[in-house]
């Protein structure tokens, strides 16, 4: 049976703009197929705001992943060469443009007319390390923020839209956990549905007790999306066993940009080409590669 597509008009004369992943591209930048997301995930994550994928990583590719983030952390100086020491770098380059997050991007963020085999229809805004641990000193703090996303002003990148058949996540949230988390051990926590809540949060909400606050557990490998339109908030962690090992990677629209973070330009001129369209400025009229640039699909 067919998917059904939802129709957006573009600037000419309003004729259709279908997306489809279909049209998108079917690689990532190390020539691994992408692998479209399925009806179920789709379905969550609009309904959530928030999507898990438990055991994407293989174990060769975790240990070495966490490791380097302990480097990272514990002793960067001993990164060579230097311009890896950063969560763009070594190991954790394979994360920015994983199949799995290219097949995410392509549902959800990707814009059709701004993407070809050799270029792709988002790019990246931020990575960062969360490395955290029951002795953090200060611990992490609880602190609730965003929420509302299909109600942001135009050009707040924290937005939430969606008609039958298509939705844009806008600024996303990808979220690697190199660790196992459990339940209670401090992952991050949403507000479930929050991204397209029409009313004012509660004054609840500003309790880590409030019992509508989801998380989530998952094997290490794991990666979890979510809008930054949803209502959301990290904690202390509680598992003296174990850290918390995460990479956080954001992503966002081909027109637009959050904020100014990018790998330093030796890397990026060591990437594939695929992946450096990743770091292109942030802009519409014929920012894409591979293709001539039109609007009319």
């Amino acid at each position: 049976m067919a998917n059904h597509i939802g129709v957006r008009f573009n600037k000419d004369l309003g004729r259709p703009l279908s997306t489809t992943a279909s049209e998108l591209t079917k690689t990532n930048a190390d020539g691994k197929p992408v692998v479209p997301l399925t009806q179920e995930q789709k379905y969550l994550f609009d309904k959530d705001g928030w999507l898990l994928i438990p055991g994407v990583l293989t174990d060769s590719e975790i240990e070495e992943m966490r490791d380097f983030c302990y480097q990272l952390k514990n002793a960067p100086e001993t990164v060579s060469p230097s311009y890896l020491m950063s969560t763009y770098g070594g190991p954790l380059e394979a994360l920015i443009d994983h199949p799995v997050v290219v097949a995410f991007a392509n549902e959800f963020l990707a814009s059709p007319y701004l993407t070809s085999e050799s270029c792709y229809g988002f790019r990246m805004e931020t990575s960062f390390l969360m490395l955290r641990s029951t002795s953090d000193d200060p611990p992490r703090k609880f602190g609730p923020h965003n929420g509302n996303g299909m109600f942001r002003m135009p050009g707040d990148c924290h937005q939430y839209q969606c008609l039958p058949g298509q939705a844009y996540s806008g600024l996303t949230r990808v979220v690697w956990e190199l660790n196992p988390v459990g339940k209670e051990d401090g992952g991050t926590l949403f507000v479930t549905g929050s991204h397209k809540s029409a009313f004012t949060a509660p004054a609840v909400v500003r309790k880590r007790e409030w019992e509508f606050w989801d998380t989530y557990s998952c094997p290490a490998g794991s990666v979890i999306f979510f809008t930054e339109a949803i209502t959301h908030s990290g904690q202390p962690w509680q598992n003296p066993d174990t850290d918390r090992v995460s990479v956080f990677n954001g992503y966002n629209s081909v027109d637009k940009r959050w904020k100014l973070s990018l790998p330093p330009q030796a890397l990026i001129e060591k990437m594939p080409p695929k992946r450096q369209t990743l770091f292109r400025d942030a802009y519409v009229s014929g920012n894409v590669t591979g293709k001539s640039f039109s609007m009319s699909l």
